[in-house]
């Protein structure tokens, strides 16, 4: 059984051929006996600057090890290594009549239908949107001046908004769902480092490859996509659901996965009325605010030859107070992008390559906002102040999905800025000078005025000076959860309907998406005996 040693710590000059060695000196013993070893996990201390360190977690395999144990353990930062192990239960034995259908191939729903489909399930995708090829030319069509297709955009289309969010596998959480989900992305992703880094990222360049690498083994293993199949309704009988309807007709069911991501509107509006419980949920509003990526490498690295190492640089900031502001999916190297799913709205959302090579640095600066705040009870209250505020986005921006942008310390200073300017971004489509006061909700204004000296002394004064602000930025989560039970993932309003990932309002990024997916997919397997 291996050993696990955490706090190594290297200079991020010297590459992790220099791990071995050290793992002999903090185990005491020859180089020759470390047989084996693997990077658990691996982080960077960038506290002093002009010496900047990776930290690493080991699994170690020594010769001899159950006679040295006792005495290995003994060491600092030393211990075995016992991992937990994925839960894959065996079926269940109730016969399924028709296969299970997943609504959605985001996050949630694409790990979802690969954990059914390994296990025999064969389930049907249905997409809204168009596979991710034609996706991404539709998209680069939106981004040179083309027309806004409802169906077919930034939000919706294969692989879901997580296509385009910048491709950040981070989660908050640990546990052996989360390892396997990042674990499947690595292997579609064909980077192992994924597992292990204290920030990992595959990039919105690589997530089409790896989208359409995940259908590939979905359809191998008797998995089905249909794609411009939009969901429309459910048809329930005693409670329990048996059929689906869709843009391209009726599909029988009694068991659908609803992974529809946070942004289906009209899909949230059609639950409703058709009675599936839905409660108000609180989120976030804000502002992207960019900056050069120049200025955040050099506040960010001591030593020029930093930057060739590592990469563009980033940042997580929080400012404490009454009301908290944070940042939120900061994009080293990357662009603004419109995160629109409806005609005449506008928000933000930002994005990078995998290689971060651009000259920009954009992060949001979000502001949470509680269901007491949204002036109704209706359980899409939260999307009714979305929809209010994208509304003014979308008239500051022409009409023409510009983006409204001011400088920072002009919104500071309560400066209108002057028409005429010229304001530099990274937003595609061009920008538009305009005072964002109008863009949010005034305790959410107040608060990011308040916060943003803060989060400049934080930075030591390198946060605001060449800032840029536009806006708004408000679909970083769902402002609505669809209720279900804990134990089964189904909803009380209808057996066999299981709300999943962002849409429901159960998860906060591609990783806790797709393991929410994965979870609710691992309960129909526990109960269902598999397809012929």
């Amino acid at each position: 059984m291996p050993l696990r040693v955490t706090n190594v710590r290297l200079p991020v000059t010297l590459d992790e051929q220099h791990i071995g060695p050290e793992l002999a000196r903090r185990l005491g013993v020859d180089l020759t006996d470390v047989t084996g070893w693997r990077i658990l996990k691996k982080s960077l201390d960038g506290r002093a600057r002009d010496n900047l360190k990776f930290v690493y977690s080991v699994s170690v395999d020594v010769a001899d090890e159950e006679s040295r144990l006792e005495q290995l353990i003994r060491r600092d930062s030393v211990d075995q290594y016992l991992p937990k192990m994925f839960e894959d239960p065996p079926p269940g034995s109730t016969p399924l009549e028709e296969r299970p259908v997943v609504i959605g191939s985001g996050p949630a729903g694409l790990l979802a239908a690969y954990y059914l489909a390994i296990r025999g399930f064969r389930p049907l995708i249905l997409e809204r949107g168009p596979a991710v090829k034609e996706r991404v030319k539709s998209i680069r069509d939106f981004d040179a001046g083309g027309e806004h297709d409802p169906d077919d955009n930034y939000l919706f289309g294969e692989g879901g908004a997580g296509t385009f969010s910048d491709g950040k596998l981070t989660c908050r959480l640990s546990g052996p769902d989360i390892d396997w989900v990042l674990e499947r992305f690595a292997e579609f992703g064909r980077r192992p480092s994924v597992t292990w880094e204290q920030r990992p990222h595959l990039g919105s360049n690589r997530l089409p490859f790896v989208v359409r690498s995940f259908r590939h083994a979905i359809e191998a293993a008797g998995g089905e996509y249909r794609f411009g199949c939009r969901f429309e309704g459910l048809e329930i009988e005693n409670g329990q659901l048996v059929a689906l309807a869709t843009s391209a007709g009726r599909i029988p069911t009694k068991l659908a996965l609803l992974a529809i991501g946070h942004s289906a509107r009209d899909t949230y509006q059609m639950l409703l009325e058709t009675g599936i419980p839905m409660e108000p949920r609180a989120f976030q509003m804000g502002l992207r605010i960019e900056q050069p990526q120049a200025q955040i490498d050099a506040e960010a690295y001591g030593r020029p030859e930093y930057r060739e190492l590592l990469g563009a640089a980033n940042y997580n900031l929080v400012a404490k107070g009454e009301r908290d502001v944070y940042t939120f999916c900061m994009c080293a190297g990357g662009h603004i992008i419109p995160s629109v799913s409806e005609p005449g709205m506008f928000c933000t959302n930002g994005m990078s390559n995998s290689r971060h090579d651009t000259a920009f640095a954009s992060s949001g600066l979000m502001v949470t906002v509680e269901p007491g705040e949204f002036g109704s009870t209706d359980p899409l209250a939260g999307v009714r102040l979305q929809q209010q505020f994208e509304a003014v986005g979308y008239r500051l921006g022409r009409s023409e999905y510009l983006a409204p942008a001011q400088r920072a310390a002009d919104f500071m200073a309560g400066r209108s800025p002057d028409p005429a300017s010229r304001i530099e971004t990274s937003y595609l489509r061009g920008n538009i000078p305009a005072s964002l006061e109008m863009l949010l909700p005034a305790k959410v204004i107040s608060t990011i005025k308040w916060a943003l000296p803060l989060l400049n002394r934080k930075y030591h004064k390198a946060f605001l000076p060449e800032a840029v602000l536009v806006g708004p930025e408000m679909r970083g989560s769902a402002p609505v959860r669809i209720v279900r039970d804990r134990e089964h993932f189904q909803s009380p309003g209808c057996r066999g309907l299981y709300p999943v990932g962002e849409g429901a309002g159960f998860a906060g990024g591609i990783i806790s998406a797709g393991v929410d997916g994965v979870r609710a997919a691992r309960e129909i397997v526990r109960e269902f005996a598999p397809l012929n």
